[in-house]
């Protein structure tokens, strides 16, 4: 009794009941939430881009007789019944995935942005239209640089070694070209978050330019398929300047 009165006393302070949970602390997703969530992102994607291939599949056939109208003698040659539909299969999809790319840089954002600070998305959000822009401009980079890159490999041939052109490898050589430059061109935006969020610095940057240089060399080299000169210098030289200007970038932010 003594003890019930002591805590009716005014003079005796109370202990306070346990808070409530926020909707922040509801809010923590776990492990299933969390791979949930990356498979609605995915499907989205996936939604999109087929969406997206439709518009690619009816655009096929002009932009068929744009890329062949690069070579020399204006033909390609198919060497299966069914290579004229594979090949327009393969320029739906490298369209629908060029086209739906807004969507899958926005799916990625959105997954990846409530794992970050307020002042990490505040940070972060600008830099997601430009890596729209960094990827045309990796398709447009591609695009201009792919007549010479022809040039270049078909200064080779001679009266023994003629340009017979198969549809298949060269159709696959270019859409894999527009991809590889579009998709390189994202790694500022992934160098400068993780600079955002503390895992790299521009010291940590400036530091390691001797093991970049050597690796993008080396993907440059093997993410263009022709066996060329030209696109893997362009590539290279233009990764390289996107990477010095990512450490300009992120040195100016205190990093």
């Amino acid at each position: 009794m003594a003890e019930a009165d002591a805590l009716r006393d005014p003079g005796v302070p109370v202990p306070a009941a346990p808070e409530p949970a926020t909707p922040e602390d509801a809010s923590v997703m776990s492990l299933v939430d969390h791979l949930d969530e990356l498979r609605k992102r995915l499907f989205r994607i996936i939604l999109a881009v087929a969406l997206c291939a439709v518009v690619g599949f009816l655009l096929a056939e002009p932009v068929q007789r744009f890329l062949i109208g690069l070579l020399p003698d204006g033909t390609a040659q198919t060497l299966g019944p069914g290579d004229a539909f594979a090949i327009t299969l393969r320029i739906a999809l490298v369209v629908g995935v060029i086209l739906a790319m807004p969507v899958i840089l926005y799916q990625g954002w959105a997954f990846i942005a409530p794992g970050l600070t307020p002042a990490e998305r505040k940070a972060i959000r600008p830099w997601i239209p430009l890596a729209l822009f960094f990827f045309a401009l990796g398709v447009g980079v591609a695009l201009l640089v792919l007549p010479f890159a022809l040039t270049f490999l078909f200064s080779f041939n001679n009266e023994y070694l003629v340009e017979n052109v198969a549809a298949g490898p060269y159709f696959d050589f270019v859409t894999t070209m527009f991809l590889a430059f579009g998709l390189v061109m994202e790694f500022p935006i992934l160098l400068y978050g993780a600079a955002r969020v503390g895992i790299l610095s521009s010291a940590q940057l400036r530091g390691a330019r001797r093991y970049v240089i050597l690796g993008i060399a080396v993907f440059s080299a093997i993410a263009t398929p022709g066996g060329d000169l030209v696109s893997p210098f362009v590539l290279g030289g233009t990764m390289y300047l996107l990477y010095e200007i990512t450490i300009f970038v992120i040195k100016r932010t205190g990093r």
